[in-house]
């Protein structure tokens, strides 16, 4: 079965023709294909232009398959989430070469660098503060993400111990996040509200078209933790881009998107738990840095956006000093 059958089968259509396939930029874990379809027949009779998503040639540990990326999507959809709208999913690898699903292309930009140098955007920020409280209305038990598992002691510890058991695969040590991962540990905060959480939820993550949001992108690394994960994430200086600044996704003060954020579902926010997970998030970010390095390094995958991605290591742990007070 090729591309072409899959379609006409899975849509319900009479004929289907593909044009374009250029490959799209800003994927560094997943390849991304830009089409255009065009099929007769059927409930999808009409042009559109999709997005082809399958895995790239080395993945990293945190990534999640295909499959369950497109689960998350849905689940996304039903909460009214704006983002790409998913249409169908492929396991069989004999279509295209490999897993894939197919969705919606959206119009807009999500390069951070440009999205950052137009200076502050207030409504925007409270768009995606919005937004988010949508990915955190998402709660457990929820069958069809039965694959996400519990958390098994605290979002915390298990993040914790994820990343240490990562460093302790690398071939060089790491003091300065050993150092961070002991002063997360000694810190770390109790269980609390169980959300979804996006867990790349940034500036360089949504697709903005003339200052208006068009889609969140990117659910790879999602899974049940502490909302105050994802909004950490999105304020941690390492996502601020040309906006420094702006702590807000370098688009808006922090306290413009917090505003937002409490207003649309009510729940306050702790901005030492923000503190907390903006240290983690650095640490979560120098560890996929190397594992994105080790990509290009091992060979598999040689990259010169790889290999740029690992140089970035020291300005995170940096930071990492920064947040946990070993610089004071």
């Amino acid at each position: 079965m090729h591309l072409v059958s899959f379609i006409r089968d899975v849509a319900g259509a009479d004929t289907v023709t593909i044009e374009d396939g250029d490959l799209l930029t800003g994927g560094a874990i997943q390849e991304n294909r830009a089409l255009t379809v065009t099929i007769q027949g059927g409930e999808f009779d009409g042009s559109h232009y999709l997005v082809l998503r399958t895995a790239a040639k080395a993945a990293i540990a945190e990534s999640r398959p295909l499959e369950q990326q497109f689960a998350l999507l849905k689940a996304a959809e039903a909460a009214g989430v704006t983002i790409p709208k998913p249409l169908w999913h492929c396991s069989d690898a004999s279509v295209t070469g490999k897993p894939f699903y197919l969705m919606a292309r959206i119009p807009g930009t999500a390069l951070g660098n440009q999205i950052t140098r137009i200076g502050a955007q207030p409504a925007l920020a409270e768009t995606l503060a919005k937004e988010l409280t949508r990915i955190h209305s998402i709660r457990p038990p929820l069958p069809d993400l039965d694959f996400l598992g519990a958390i098994r002691l605290t979002p915390a510890m298990d993040a914790i111990a994820t990343y240490r058991a990562y460093l302790d695969e690398m071939p060089e040590p790491h003091p300065v996040l050993e150092w961070t991962l002991r002063w997360l540990e000694t810190n770390a905060p109790p269980i609390g509200e169980t959300v979804l959480c996006h867990r790349d939820f940034r500036t360089g993550n949504y697709m903005v078209d003339d200052g208006v949001l068009t889609g969140v992108l990117d659910w790879e690394f999602a899974g049940w933790g502490d909302p105050h994960e994802d909004i950490a994430w999105f304020c941690a200086r390492c996502w601020r881009f040309a906006g420094a600044r702006l702590e807000a996704g370098g688009i808006a003060a922090r306290d413009i998107f917090y505003r937002a954020y409490e207003q649309a579902c009510g729940r306050v926010i702790d901005p030492k738990l923000v503190h907390y997970w903006e240290t983690m998030a650095h640490v979560r970010w120098a560890v996929i840095a190397i594992q994105q390095a080790m990509r290009h390094r091992s060979g598999d995958e040689p990259s010169l956006e790889l290999a740029l991605i690992g140089r970035r290591l020291a300005e995170i742990e940096y930071e990492c000093l920064n947040l946990t007070g070993a610089l004071t």
